[in-house]
């Protein structure tokens, strides 16, 4: 019985930790593209938000991507 919670317990920290793994990465990305793209048409202040937005969705997705493979 107590071996049984422990794993449990050890899976929810697992499933923690893969989630904030690809998020930080993500947000890394997207200020990368959204300066990038915000220097080139001299708008930094529209595209910075938009570049940090597309890299929280698709950190976002990396992570739920994987959780999904690892449930099947």
């Amino acid at each position: 019985m107590k071996k049984e919670k422990k794993k449990q317990i050890k899976e929810k920290e697992q499933e923690k930790e893969s989630n904030s793994y690809w998020l930080p990465i993500g947000m890394c990305l997207g200020i990368s593209i959204g300066t990038a793209i915000g220097a080139s048409t001299n708008n930094m202040g529209l595209w910075l938000p938009i570049g940090l937005s597309i890299g929280l969705c698709f950190g976002v997705a990396f992570s739920s991507g994987k959780d999904n493979d690892d449930k099947k």
